[in-house]
């Protein structure tokens, strides 16, 4: 079975080549080739996943050696594969999902003269992202991550004629390779500490290391992790990136990118684990983005952006889970696998009222689309249920348990973990349901664009539907499957490992608290936006409104720091050049020049000079040796 590993990156990436390289003969059946080698790796996936259930807990771990990719004394590096159950979970996910995203993108991009390239885009990425969940070295999973950048970089802005895609794919790619350089320097300080980037080695080795060398290495690994999960302070990028085609926002927000930080911190747990001062900055990082993301989410009007927010804040309560080491790696990982079926749904049900409003994004411009979308509309609602953790659904199950984990923190981090956990519930329930009120209910609010062409809202083809179908029945039942005898939690626990922690609270205690936070902020949405009508021009709002439609002015925070402070740097820098470096060497050449100029004058070839020269030092020797004499 190990020899199966390499297939499922080698089926998409072949997509890829053969998509990007093969040129138009291939515009006619470009998707379905493209569907068919993502669909190729999930049933690879599978089958390894069916193999590895056969297993004892202790033996599910497979290893695959292609080659050494870079063996010299002292530096070995190696194309290898470890599949286990942490990333066996991520594969799982990136291809069962990636194919289903795939197949809707059939439909969805029906029309668009570059689908081919587009299909090819989608396997480029599914391969990058299965090389960096598979990889058994962070040198490896390093080459993954980059890939991942790319693809995304190509994806967000796929459609380059507008100038916000181009400008959104440049900011995603220049924020991302800000947290590259975190990745970057970890993998030099562990080599420099391990002599070796391989997990095992690596990860064994911690008890024997410094903690001050390992919290290096975690803080670098965090600022990796913020770039690609769109943390604080790395986050700027993500709403923008909905510029790109809707299918690449789900691809992004659900299976790909975005969950790799939080991969990358559970699978460097050991690290984090020996290193609490980082484990601590990862916890802190995770409770502000979740606050932060559902803050932006409140007060966007663009349905897909609104989302991204949502994302942003999910990701928050993985990276939160993550930082709480043991206690919280398992939850971390499956509200991660429950939020991309819901996820999923949600932007595909999102893609999908575009395609019934002519493109249309914004909400105040919707209203009362359930009467015309009834698929669209009972998909999203699961979708939205889960989200929110309504009782039963897979949201309840994966995120509860984060905040039941937050409090089992103890002592008084654990207390505002947990209030914080429980305050981004509330705003999830609040803003979910904005969303949800504003696109399918009240009365239609939609007008005739600038040409006096009017949306017809209608349901979308099979191809796009069956997907959201079946997105939205993981969205039901997937958490409580994966709650029944705690069966996620023992898959997981051999590679994470568990501590119950100690937690003030009840389980019971928890959940009652989360259920009340629920219906506040469901009825202050309600009474907000389903009781009153939804004005199609949005009022002025107050200050905390309008800094959180424009992201909590994280852009202008980037502009005045990072942008005006590299200029002023920048010219600081040009003003030292000129002065100061400029001026020693310049002063010095003139220096040397002039003294040439000077001592040249005794050179200067003519007899007479030379006389006089010899007559003056000659009265100098007789009139210093008779003042010796009289001395």
């Amino acid at each position: 079975m190990e020899n199966l590993i390499a297939l499922l990156v080698a089926a998409p990436l072949l997509g890829a080549a053969v998509l990007l390289c093969g040129g138009r003969a291939l515009d006619r059946v470009g998707h379905w080739l493209g569907t068919l080698l993502a669909a190729a790796s999930f049933v690879v996936a599978v089958v390894l996943f069916t193999d590895l259930l056969g297993k004892g807990a202790e033996e599910r771990t497979l290893s695959q050696h292609l080659f050494s990719w870079i063996p010299v004394e002292g530096f070995q590096a190696d194309v290898a594969f470890q599949l286990d159950q942490l990333s066996m979970t991520f594969v799982l996910l990136i291809s069962g999902v990636g194919t289903l995203i795939h197949i809707y993108s059939i439909g969805y991009m029906e029309h668009d003269e570059r689908r081919r390239r587009f299909f090819g885009y989608l396997n480029l990425f599914l391969a990058a992202m299965l090389l960096l969940v598979l990889a058994d070295n962070y040198l490896l999973l390093y080459v993954g991550w980059e890939g991942v950048g790319l693809a995304s970089y190509l994806l967000i802005g796929f459609w380059q004629h507008k100038p916000s895609a181009a400008t959104a794919a440049k900011k995603a790619f220049l924020v991302n390779r800000v947290g590259d350089m975190g990745l970057s320097i970890a993998i030099m300080l562990m080599f420099t500490t391990f002599g070796t980037f391989a997990f095992g080695p690596v990860l064994e080795a911690t008890g024997e290391t410094s903690e001050g060398k390992l919290t290096a290495i975690g803080l670098m690994l965090l600022l990796a992790a913020c770039g690609k999960s769109a943390q604080v302070p790395l986050q700027s990028w993500l709403g923008d990136a909905m510029e790109g085609p809707t299918p690449v926002s789900a691809l992004i927000h659900a299976a790909t990118m975005v969950t790799a930080g939080v991969y990358l911190i559970v699978r460097s747990g050991e690290i984090f684990n020996a290193a609490p001062n980082a484990q601590l900055v990862v916890t802190v990082v995770g409770a502000v983005t979740l606050l932060f993301g559902a803050i932006v989410g409140c007060a966007k009007d663009d349905i897909k952006k609104a989302l991204a927010g949502s994302t942003m804040s999910q990701i928050g309560y993985m990276i939160l889970a993550a930082g709480l080491g043991p206690i919280g790696y398992v939850f971390a990982i499956m509200h991660l696998v429950t939020h991309g079926f819901f996820k999923a749904g949600l932007f595909l049900g999102a893609g999908s009222v575009m395609h019934g409003m002519n493109d249309e994004v914004d909400m105040r411009k919707f209203g009362g689309l359930r009467k015309y979308m009834p698929v669209t509309f009972v998909t999203f609602g699961l979708g939205y249920l889960a989200i929110i953790g309504f009782p039963g659904l897979s949201g309840f199950f994966s995120k509860d348990k984060i905040i039941e984990a937050a409090f089992a923190k103890g002592g008084a981090e654990g207390w505002i973990l947990g209030s914080v956990a429980l305050l981004g519930a509330a705003i999830t329930a609040y803003y979910m349901t904005r969303v949800m009120i504003m696109t399918f209910f009240g009365e239609k609010r939609w007008q005739p664009d600038a040409e006096g062409h009017e949306p017809h809202p209608h349901e979308s083809p099979k191809s796009m539907t069956i997907p959201m179908i079946v997105l939205a029945f993981g969205s039901v039942f997937a958490g409580g499957f994966f709650s029944i005898g705690d069966r996620f939690m023992h898959w997981l626990e051999p590679v994470t490992g568990h501590d119950h922690g100690d937690s003030p609270l009840s389980a019971a205690t928890v959940t009652g608290a989360t259920m009340v936070v629920l219906v506040i902020g469901v009825a202050l949405a309600y009474v907000q936006y389903g009781r009153r009508p939804v004005p199609v021009t949005a009022p002025r709002g107050s200050v905390l409104t309008r800094a959180a439609r424009r992201d909590l002015l994280q852009d202008d925070f980037n502009h005045v720091v990072l942008v005006r402070g590299g200029e002023h740097l920048t010219r600081s820098l040009v003003y030292v050049d000129h002065t100061l470096v400029d001026g020693v060497v310049n002063g010095t050449a003139a220096s040397v020049g002039g003294l040439s100029g000077r001592l040249r004058k005794l050179q200067n070839g003519y007899a007479r000079s030379y006389a006089v020269s010899m007559f003056g030092g000659a009265a100098v020797l007789i009139a210093a040796t008779l003042l010796m004499r009289a001395v």
